[in-house]
């Protein structure tokens, strides 16, 4: 379990201390932050928690929506961007040895009344441009997420790898790279082409996983299960991500209203065991 991470959208309705407490209890040695409960407790006493906890620190979840048009509300996002930065360096040097300080970019959906998709990327790559000053001196990468398309409306206009990569290609791979999550890329007919010229490219900056199963819910964003549980060929996927030479922690990152209503120490043991089961032999 040495490589795995808790990302703590696991166990969504733990706060910062419980989430804490949970990984460390199950022998879990990091653990991905989401901003919300790291803002309920204020960064400076979540830094210190983390600290005490013993543990490194892989992301923090999430910065982006850039597709806003241009005035108040797209400078608005740009601004709590730019604190999420700024909460991710700290987070970093905070944790134990090996914390990476990678913040997870969800780029946001097309605008109310919008059909221009490629103008939308566009505006993501002007945003990412405009973050990534701040972003070198606080030595955080940006990691561009690309979402499976059923998001492409409301979420994330970035739907392959290979879109996430041309958008970070204008940019240095110390600070832009990408986010690999097998829930949205795994049915890429181009996912292990495009996995290698991340990994030529020094672009992946970190990998995630969770798998696919259907009927999908109701809410599609709560449909992912643990590793082994659908359809995702973790083995082929896990092989190409360490072929490309990632050699980072790998964080088990579940949306499911039913493990959210689970015993988080059930829900750390059964991560670590299918993480152990499906993901760990391929590394």
């Amino acid at each position: 379990m040495s490589r795995l991470s808790i990302n703590q959208a696991t166990i969504k309705y733990a706060d910062l201390a419980e989430a804490l407490s949970a990984t460390v209890a199950g022998g879990v040695e990091a653990i991905g932050l989401w901003r919300e409960p790291v803002n309920a407790v204020g960064l400076d006493t979540a830094a210190s928690m983390l600290t005490d906890s013993g543990l490194r620190f892989t992301t923090h979840c999430r910065g982006g929506f850039f597709t806003l048009s241009d005035g108040a509300a797209r400078v608005a996002a740009l601004d709590d961007n730019r604190r999420a930065i700024e909460e991710t360096a700290t987070l970093a040097a905070a944790g134990a040895e090996g914390s990476t300080a990678i913040l997870v970019l969800v780029a946001g959906g097309l605008p109310e009344g919008s059909r221009d998709i490629a103008g939308a990327r566009e505006r993501v790559r002007d945003a990412i441009g405009e973050l990534v000053p701040d972003a070198a001196a606080a030595g955080v990468t940006l990691a561009i997420e690309p979402l499976h398309p059923m998001y492409v409306s409301d979420r994330c206009v970035v739907s392959t790898l290979g879109q996430a990569l041309d958008i970070a290609a204008d940019f240095d791979a110390s600070v832009v790279g990408a986010t690999v999550d097998t829930f949205h890329i795994f049915w890429d007919p181009q996912v292990l082409e495009q996995i290698a010229r991340a990994g030529r490219e020094g672009r992946i900056a970190t990998y995630q996983v969770c798998d696919w199963k259907t009927p999908l819910a109701a809410d599609v964003l709560l449909s992912r299960h643990y590793p082994g549980d659908g359809v995702i060929d973790f083995a082929t996927l896990t092989r190409a991500v360490v072929e490309a030479g990632y050699t980072g922690d790998i964080e088990v990152e579940l949306f499911n209203e039913d493990i959210w209503a689970t015993d988080y120490a059930e829900v750390v043991r059964r991560t670590a065991a299918s993480f152990d089961a499906v993901v760990a032999p391929h590394l």
